[in-house]
């Protein structure tokens, strides 16, 4: 009996090829269209009816069924009420790792298994390995593209079930295959920043669900420089956006945001892309996440990144408990923020992560 495989259609180009390699490897395919914002929902902000109108013409080329769901309320009482959340108490966090642990890879997944699936499959750049029944969670073949890190807190009944298409190509391989078989969406722009905000300004979005305190923005010496808008809309190492630059009292440098005063509503700044209170050897993380089920023994060396896209970290787990983690770098890193994730590696295997709770 053929193996039945839904594939999570996004109206993209990585998810239709996903659903074209599938089909010619034999599977028995069907696509499956998540609508997980309601609220605004436009073609300024996210844009679900054109992208499920893709989605449609895809499976449509390809002779596969689509299913329609609409996980809105999973996605804000899951997803979204933590990223208010997070917001609220100064930090920046990161929706996509939600999202894929508590959507695409939960409630995607049982439904898809409802549908009588026995697995599903993204267009995430992304390889699995299989080792004694293990799964494994590899870098892409295309490392400018590999999207592990924000799959880093999947477990292994999640992962069982995965397969992802697109592990073994780079992006412009991906565009030539689905421009081959006539898909519509081989030119698509890929969607960047988050589906709900859209193009609109971040400050207009957090401002309709959070109230915001201005306060005062000043030096590690307490030197009042001017006000900010609430300290939720600034992260660490942010530069844009604090309009105190071209004073005749500076030496005019940019400033940077070094850290948020919660307390007494102040933001910190200093000057220079290179100021020692934006960097720190050592950093505190919570939620500790291991995909193999299983935590490594102390001290642990390996490989981290806090932020996506950078490049692997040297450093070394001084302390691991159930749910915090002392992780020291080889050298300094640059804008350690709070809420953001670590992700450990091991080569090209992803182990795990944790969410960061501070600097040291």
């Amino acid at each position: 009996m053929m193996e039945k495989i839904i594939v999570g259609m996004s109206g993209g180009v990585d998810s239709s090829v996903a659903a074209l390699l599938l089909k010619e490897q034999g599977f028995e395919v069907a696509g499956l269209f998540m609508k997980n914002w309601e609220e605004d929902d436009t073609e300024n902000y996210c844009n679900a009816t054109a992208d499920l109108k893709d989605a449609e013409a895809v499976c449509e080329t390809l002779q596969i069924p689509l299913h329609t769901v609409n996980f809105a309320a999973e996605y804000w009482d899951n997803v979204f009420s933590h990223f208010l959340e997070e917001y609220k108490n100064g930090r920046t966090p990161n929706p996509d790792v939600l999202c894929n642990r508590e959507i695409k890879f939960k409630v995607f997944l049982e439904y898809a298994k409802h549908l009588g699936a026995q697995g599903i499959a993204t267009g995430h750049y992304a390889k699995l390995k299989i080792l004694d029944e293990q799964r494994i969670l590899c870098k892409a073949t295309d490392r400018n593209k590999d999207q592990s890190y924000f799959l880093y807190q999947l477990n292994q009944q999640q992962l069982q079930p995965a397969i992802f298409p697109l592990e073994q190509l780079t992006k412009p391989e991906v565009r030539k295959i689905a421009e081959q078989n006539h898909l519509i969406t081989h030119k698509k722009k890929d969607s960047t920043g988050i589906c709900f905000i859209g193009e609109r300004r971040f400050k207009d979005f957090l401002s309709h669900y959070l109230p915001a305190q201005k306060g005062r923005i000043e030096t590690p010496e307490g030197k009042y420089l001017g006000d900010h808008d609430g300290l939720m809309y600034y992260t660490i190492g942010q530069r844009q956006g604090l309009h105190i630059g071209g004073r005749k009292d500076s030496n005019g440098e940019p400033w940077f945001v070094a850290a948020k005063d919660l307390k007494n509503n102040r933001l910190i700044v200093v000057q220079g892309f290179n100021h020692s209170l934006l960097f720190a050897k050592q950093l505190i993380a919570t939620h500790v996440h291991w995909i193999s089920g299983e935590q490594p023994h102390i001290p642990f060396h390996c490989k981290a990144k806090i932020r996506y896209r950078q490049e692997d970290q040297l450093c070394t787990i001084t302390t691991l408990e159930e749910n915090h983690c002392n992780v020291q770098f080889e050298i300094p890193q640059r804008a350690i923020t709070s809420g953001q994730s670590i992700v450990f590696y091991q080569g090209e295997t992803c182990l795990g992560g944790a969410i960061i709770d501070r600097a040291i």
